[in-house]
């Protein structure tokens, strides 16, 4: 069987990449530092046709261009979804291995046949490609070497057998050489590759050194060139089939448990962790019943992952008898070994209680609904925190001028207090139809206004807060606006 590879070629990953997030109108670009200047990394076709061009200085492209829209660059997230690519690829062909920074290789052998000829095969893999946002040239040929040229040559199909005829016409520059050997090539006329199948081997070798006949023999087929495919990633998934069918929770527990353990020596190996788990009940009848375990953090303890599944176990209908369990890891991330560290008994809660603590609320209300505050750099109440979900983001310390400066347990919007408009804490004001005497009042704190943000209730300016212990209990935190005079109330502390 003649072998035959692809070689898909994605010019502008980097743009459509980033434009498949956020679609753009008009020219579009990445930037990247490079040394002291940010050049353009990537660009699309309509940024090209303004005169722009890779490895140009963004100061000049804006000045070429003043409407062109400029993003930052993230040559590693392209790697990732490269490597993504590659993966989903894997329904097109049994091995796909990678070809650089913008390019993959993918095995047609033997595979062609299922889709009709090589013609369909390319044809809906343009079309996969094409719903994905991506632009990309194919090249098809007997070897990866040609494969690559006829991609990056244009687009073209070599007949099996007929390499040598096909790469013929190419320019020097589609056989993977460095432009150190094709531009002396192209100044002495050598400008096609069979300008080189014309040339003796040996004069070829003694003039140019052996690259380029190397390059030849390997895009020829005359050399293998081996294509390593990425590697499968680990399965963390396990299966008991039982001889009698089950139905009491304890059993499906046991058999839980079962799976469970070797589950997490395996994850244990890899050196991982468990966010999403998934157990699947199969009946006699052949209906299923899924367990979706949803974790607050990577976990792969066997011990604190078990009771969590009792809940969705109970609820789960055995009908006639459950005959075989499987249970799969299906979103897993790093976990290393850590040393923990030795605790006196009673003084703090063990390790991982709070991440237990969340995935069991979770269960029942989702993790989603489950949210900490964070600190943030801003002297403005409204902007000093952050609402996020507590098993997506970790606990952060608070900052250094976060604890010189408490802030109230309770913060609402700015609400009028009837006290004397001086700048001083007034001795009786009104809150809230409520009368109040200050006890005594610490401040006072000024904050300005973050003019980068534009925040539209900081308009008034400058304020001036005090913390007022009042006589009655509550202790306020109020605020004084010197351009526009008045007394707020914006928070109470505990």
């Amino acid at each position: 069987m003649t072998k035959r590879i692809v070689s898909l070629w994605l010019p502008r990953l980097a743009v459509d990449r980033a434009l498949r997030a956020r679609p753009v109108e008009g020219p579009f670009a990445l930037a990247l530092r490079s040394g002291p200047a940010e050049r353009l990394h990537d660009l699309t076709a309509a940024a090209e046709a303004q005169g722009l061009a890779r490895g140009m200085a963004l100061a000049e492209a804006r000045a070429l261009c003043p409407g062109l829209v400029v993003h930052p660059a993230d040559p590693a997230g392209d790697a990732r979804f490269l490597r993504g690519l590659a993966r989903w690829l894997g329904r097109f062909s049994p091995r796909v291995a990678l070809d650089g920074p913008d390019g993959l290789l993918l095995d047609l052998t033997g595979v062609a046949h299922l889709w009709g000829g090589e013609a369909d095969w390319l044809t809906e893999l343009r079309r996969a490609l094409s719903r994905a946002g991506l632009g990309a040239r194919l090249g098809l040929a007997d070897t990866p070497g040609a494969a690559w040229a006829l991609a990056h040559s244009g687009e073209g199909v070599a007949a099996p057998g007929a390499t040598r005829a096909a790469l013929a016409p190419l320019p020097v520059t589609a056989l993977r050489l460095p432009p150190a050997t094709t531009i002396p090539l192209q100044r002495l006329g050598l400008r096609q590759i069979s300008d080189l199948l014309a040339l003796p081997r040996a004069a070829l070798g003694r003039r140019f050194g052996p690259e380029v006949g190397l390059a030849l023999d390997r895009a020829l087929g005359l050399l293998p060139e081996a294509l390593a495919p990425l590697p499968e990633p680990p399965r963390f998934a396990l299966r008991l089939t039982l001889p009698e069918p089950i139905g009491r929770v304890e059993d499906v527990m046991a058999g839980a448990d079962r799976l469970l353990r070797p589950l997490c020596d395996r994850l244990a190996a890899a050196e991982a962790g468990a966010r999403h788990l998934t157990l699947t009940l199969r009946r006699v009848d052949a209906a299923e019943h899924q367990v979706a375990l949803r974790l607050a953090a990577p976990l792969r303890d066997p011990r604190r992952i078990l009771p969590l599944f009792l809940r969705g176990i109970e609820a789960a209908d055995a009908g006639f008898g459950i005959d075989q369990l499987r249970l799969a890891a299906t979103g897993v991330e790093p976990l290393p070994a850590t040393q923990l560290a030795t605790r006196a008994a009673g003084t703090t809660p063990p390790e991982g209680a709070l991440d237990d603590l969340i995935t069991r609320l979770g269960t029942r209300i989702g993790l989603e609904n489950i949210r900490r505050a964070l600190p943030a750099e801003s002297h403005i109440p409204a902007r000093s925190f952050l609402i996020a979900p507590a098993a997506l983001v970790p606990p952060a310390p608070r900052t250094g001028w976060a604890v010189a400066r408490p802030r109230p347990v309770t913060l609402f919007a700015p609400e009028p207090v009837a006290a004397p408009a001086r700048p001083a804490p007034p001795r009786n004001f009104r809150w809230r139809r409520r009368a109040f005497t200050t006890a005594r009042a610490t401040g006072p704190e000024r904050i300005a206004p973050e003019w980068w943000l534009g925040e539209e209730s900081w308009r008034g300016g400058l304020r001036d807060y005090w913390r007022i212990d009042t006589t009655t209990g509550p202790r306020l935190w109020l605020f004084f606006t010197p351009e526009a005079p008045g007394w707020f109330a914006e928070g109470e502390f505990a």
